[in-house]
C-alpha cells in the first residue's frame, strides 16, 4: 500500500472531530511504533551497562558522560534538523532516523568485547553520538508531525503517545535486565536494535508526505519570547530528572539496596509505570482546560522536587534508605514528571502562534526541535554533573540537587504567573 497524501501548509486546521479519519489512525500508529521501540531501545542500558562498565573501570563520572554525551548530541541534531525539516522531508527524517538508531543499537552490543578501557570509551562516546543524531532525526519529525495531523488535539495524542514510550520505558529495563542475566551483554542491544529496525519499513510504508514550504523564522527569534524560555526551563529540569536516574539509580540500588540488575530492572517500572498510564488523563485534561496548563507545570514541578529530596533521601532528614520509601518516591517522580510534561509542547505551540509564527509544518519543525534541543540539554546535564556529585558526595546529594533544581523552575514559573 502506497499513501500519496500530500498536506500543505495552505490547507486550513481541519475542524475537531470525534471520529478520526485513516491518515490519523495510521499516522498514530507510526508514531507509537517510534516512540515504543525508541524508548525500549534508550531504556535498557540502566539496569547493567553502568555497573558492567565500572567492571571495566570506567568512572562514575565518565559513565555520566556516556549518558550524557547521547543527550548532548540529540541536542545540536535537533536544533539543525528541527530548521530544516522541510527541506529533509518529515518522512525522510523519521525513517533515516531510525535505520541510523537500530544500526548503532546493535553496534553497541559489541562493545564488551573490547578489553582495553580506553578504547571501550571511545568507541562508547562515537556509537552513542551517531545514535543520538538518528535518535533527534525521528524524534523531532514526530512530533512535528503529531501536531500537524492533530492540530485541535496535540496534547491527547502526546499523552495517549506517552503510553507507548512509557511501555517502552516499563519493558525496558526489566528486558535489558534479563536478557543480560540470561544471554551476556550483547543479547539486549541486538533484540532491541532489531525490534527498532523493523519499524523502518512500517513508517515507510503508512506515512503520508508532507508538503510545506519553508519558513524564514528562527530559534532565535523564538528564543525571545518569556513564556517559552520559562517553558523551556521547565523542561530541562525534567529531562536531567530522569538523566540522572538513568544514570546512577542502578549502582545505587545495587550498593545500597543490595539489589541484582535484574531487580533494577523491575524498580525503574515504578518510575515508569506511572507515567505512562497517567499521560492519556493528563493529555486529555491539558487540551480541554488550556487554561490551567500552567499550574499543571507548577504542581507537578513541586511534587518532583519534592520526591527528589526523598529519594536518597537528603542526609538532612536523618533517614535512612529504604527499598519501599525509594520505590514510593519513583511513583512519585512518573506521576509529577507526566502532569508537568504533558502541557509544556501545546504550550510552546500556542506561545508561538500568539506571537506571530505561522500555523505550518515549518513552525512545528522549529518547536519540535527547540523541545527536542531541552530535553537533550537536560538529559545531558543530569547524568553529567549529576555522575560528579554522586562520585563526589553520594546519590542521595545529587538526588537532592535535582530537587532543587525542579524547586526553582517552579519558583521561577510561578513568579511569571503572578506578574
Amino acid at each position: 500500500m502506497d499513501i500519496d497524501e500530500d498536506i500543505g501548509d495552505s490547507l486550513p486546521p481541519e475542524a475537531p472531530t470525534t471520529k478520526m479519519s485513516r491518515q490519523q489512525i495510521l499516522t498514530l500508529i507510526a508514531m507509537a511504533s517510534i516512540n515504543f521501540s525508541s524508548m525500549i531501545c534508550y531504556s535498557i542500558l540502566g539496569p547493567f551497562f553502568p555497573n558492567e562498565a565500572k567492571k571495566k573501570g570506567v568512572s562514575q563520572a565518565m559513565i555520566g558522560l556516556i549518558f550524557g554525551i547521547y543527550a548532548l548530541c540529540t541536542l545540536v541534531g535537533s536544533l539543525i534538523l528541527g530548521k530544516y525539516i522541510v527541506q529533509i522531508g518529515a518522512k525522510f527524517m523519521i525513517v533515516a532516523g531510525l535505520f541510523v538508531s537500530s544500526v548503532c543499537t546493535v553496534l553497541f552490543g559489541l562493545l564488551d568485547q573490547v578489553s582495553d578501557v580506553t578504547v571501550f570509551i571511545v568507541l562508547c562516546f562515537i556509537t552513542r553520538c551517531i545514535n543520538a543524531i538518528g535518535f533527534s532525526a525521528a524524534v523531532t519529525s514526530s512530533f512535528a508531525v503529531s501536531a500537524k495531523v492533530f492540530p485541535d488535539n496535540i496534547a491527547t495524542v502526546l499523552g495517549f503517545m506517552e503510553i507507548f514510550t512509557g511501555l517502552g520505558l516499563i519493558l525496558g529495563p526489566p528486558l535489558g535486565g534479563w536478557l543480560y542475566q540470561s544471554f551476556g551483554y550483547e543479547m539486549p542491544f541486538v533484540f532491541t536494535g532489531c525490534l527498532l529496525f523493523a519499524t523502518v519499513p512500517l513508517n515507510w510504508w503508512i506515512l503520508p508526505s508532507f508538503d510545506a514550504v519553508p519558513s524564514q523564522n528562527s530559534f532565535l527569534r523564538l528564543c525571545t519570547r518569556i513564556k517559552i524560555l520559562l517553558i523551556c526551563f521547565v523542561v530541562f529540569t525534567l529531562s536531567s530528572g530522569l538523566g540522572f536516574l538513568d544514570a546512577t539509580l542502578s549502582i545505587f540500588a545495587i550498593e545500597k539496596l543490595n539489589l541484582s540488575a535484574g531487580s533494577v530492572g523491575l524498580l525503574m517500572i515504578g518510575l515508569s509505570l506511572p507515567y505512562g498510564a497517567a499521560s492519556p488523563i493528563f493529555g486529555v485534561i491539558s487540551d480541554k482546560y488550556p487554561s490551567i496548563r500552567k499550574w499543571m507545570m507548577v504542581v507537578g514541578g513541586m511534587a518532583t522536587a519534592v520526591s527528589f529530596c526523598f529519594l536518597g533521601p537528603l542526609p538532612v532528614f536523618h533517614i535512612r534508605s529504604q527499598l519501599w520509601l525509594t520505590v514510593l518516591m519513583l511513583i512519585v517522580v512518573g506521576f509529577s514528571l507526566c502532569m508537568t510534561c504533558i502541557p509544556t509542547f501545546a504550550e510552546m505551540i500556542a506561545c508561538a502562534h500568539e506571537n506571530g509564527f505561522e500555523e505550518s509544518l515549518s513552525t512545528l519543525g522549529l518547536v519540535s526541535g527547540l523541545f527536542s534541543a531541552v530535553w537533550s540539554a537536560g538529559m545531558f546535564f543530569g547524568p553529567t554533573i549529576g555522575g560528579y556529585i554522586t562520585q563526589a558526595l553520594n546519590f542521595e546529594w545529587s538526588a537532592g540537587f535535582q530537587g532543587a533544581l525542579a524547586f526553582f523552575a517552579v519558583r521561577t514559573n510561578v513568579m511569571h504567573i503572578k506578574a
